[in-house]
């Protein structure tokens, strides 16, 4: 059984994996409240009764690193992933300038496509792995070096992102492509293979539209869109959504051949079943069954 939570952080993102193994996992932060900050303080929480902790940072953008440094402080990052990349920023706020430290650390493991790492994507005699598989990128593609160097250069940071699944074995899965922009996610469809996936969090806050190649390959039975103004979301008509906007925190219990989702603000979601279940504190959507 494991649990994945959907913050609801502005226009920024932030997720949680608490796997079944031991291992908690934290893919980008957005802290506007500092160490006061509610989701820090559950973070926190979560964090202390795992055995083995990391952090995954798409990129380093600001509303994917706000109070990173703040985290890192209280609780010190041990493994820290993001793709190899020498990303400035014309204005160094504290979250970036410990970006560029924890990269640069002993601490820092670089994800590309395929790449193996034990407990992250592959398991040993002492521990299994975390379910995760690294899809993208292609180190070596043309338009990826191309976001690299702009990124160096101080320019947008959103094309360097990794493409990140998850999967229980016999439960859910889901998919991360961080602020991909449609443009790119277009020059690199045929260079990306995607398997089908359950939920896929839209790219870039759900303002930058899945190609429909790489829509099908996935087939979600959930489409997350995050915060943004509703003029600028891309809403998948012929998919099965839920929005942010409405839903607020959204988590996803992964369990045996089921997915419950639950949501912080009540929300009708009538692709779902019924199965009666709960989670204190928040409201239950329904169930779809997985893996299909």
């Amino acid at each position: 059984m494991s649990d994945i939570k959907a913050y609801a952080v502005g226009m920024g993102d932030m997720f949680y994996v608490k796997h079944g193994n031991g291992t908690f996992t934290l893919i980008d932060c957005n802290f506007p409240g500092g160490s006061t900050d509610a989701g820090l303080l559950e973070v926190e929480d979560l964090q202390r009764g795992a055995e083995i902790t990391r952090f995954i940072s798409t990129h380093p953008d600001q509303d994917h690193i706000r109070g990173l440094d703040v985290f890192d402080d209280r609780n010190p990052i041990v493994n820290f992933y993001c793709v190899a990349n020498e990303a400035t920023k014309s204005i160094r706020t504290a979250a970036f300038v410990r970006y560029t430290e924890l990269r640069a650390s002993p601490k820092a493991f670089h994800l590309f496509a395929g790449v193996q790492r034990k407990w992250l994507t592959s398991n040993d005699d002492e521990r299994g792995s975390s379910g995760f598989t690294i899809l993208w990128p292609k180190t070596a593609n043309a338009d990826y070096m191309a976001a690299l160097e702009e990124a160096k250069a101080g320019g947008n940071a959103n094309n360097i992102c990794p493409i990140i699944r998850y999967s229980l074995q016999g439960g859910g899965s889901a998919v991360w492509m961080g602020d991909l922009e449609e443009p790119f996610l277009e020059a690199i469809e045929d260079e990306v293979s995607l398997p089908v996936t359950d939920i896929v969090f839209a790219p870039h806050h759900g303002r930058d539209r899945i190609p429909s190649g790489m829509l099908a390959d996935l087939s979600p039975q959930v489409i997350v869109l995050g915060n943004a103004d509703s003029k600028d979301l891309v809403y998948y008509p012929d998919w099965n959504t839920i929005t942010q906007n409405s839903a607020d925190d959204i988590l996803f219990e992964c369990r045996t051949g089921k997915v419950d989702i639950f949501t912080k603000k009540w929300v009708s979601l009538s692709f779902l079943a019924d199965e009666g279940r709960s989670r204190s504190g928040m409201f239950y959507a329904g169930t779809f069954d997985a893996p299909r």
